[in-house]
């Protein structure tokens, strides 16, 4: 499931920077443009957040875990 909301995140990002490269320029309207690409540049960095490695210790327990 993490995967698929990565992958739904890179593809949203590179939409937001491809239309945000567009709008800026058309000159239609800077600020929006400037937003988009902030938008994508935040959506890439919550992608190679989600990417660090973890070391096991910090794992959150399975519900299979016996007591």
């Amino acid at each position: 499931m993490s995967n698929l909301i990565l992958s739904i995140l890179m593809l949203a990002g590179a939409a937001l920077l491809a239309g945000g490269i567009f709008v800026l320029r058309k000159g239609i309207n800077k600020k929006q443009g400037w937003l988009m690409l902030v938008a994508a540049a935040v959506m890439f960095a919550n992608v190679g957040i989600g990417l660090i490695p973890v070391p096991d210790s910090n794992q959150p327990l399975s519900a299979q875990s016996a007591d």
